[in-house]
């Protein structure tokens, strides 16, 4: 199992982007949160209000994932980023049945 951590410029976005991954059942669940993000963009120092999801997939999922979020994400350079996780059995076995 994995959790795709990614960053979003709002909770629209993130919203629509994770709703379409559920609908393709490429995810099992999205979990957001509102976050402030430092950054250097463009050579200068970025202060900006983020929102923060965590996608929850098994491993094959991910190439998919990852192709689809690029695919429709309006940064130049969205963060994308895989983690590697371990659940407890039951969840693990819900998030292995409510994704393809």
């Amino acid at each position: 199992m994995i959790s795709v951590y990614v960053t979003f410029p709002d909770k629209k976005t993130a919203k629509e982007i994770s709703t379409t991954l559920l609908e393709k059942k490429l995810i099992a669940c999205a979990t957001m949160m509102e976050g402030e993000s430092l950054y250097h963009w463009e050579g200068k120092l970025q202060n900006d209000t983020e929102v923060v999801a965590f996608l929850k997939t098994k491993k094959e999922n991910w190439e998919k994932v990852k192709l689809a979020i690029e695919g429709s994400h309006p940064y130049d350079v969205p963060c994308i980023v895989r983690l590697e996780v371990e659940a407890n059995s039951a969840y693990k076995n819900w998030v292995e049945g409510e994704t393809q």
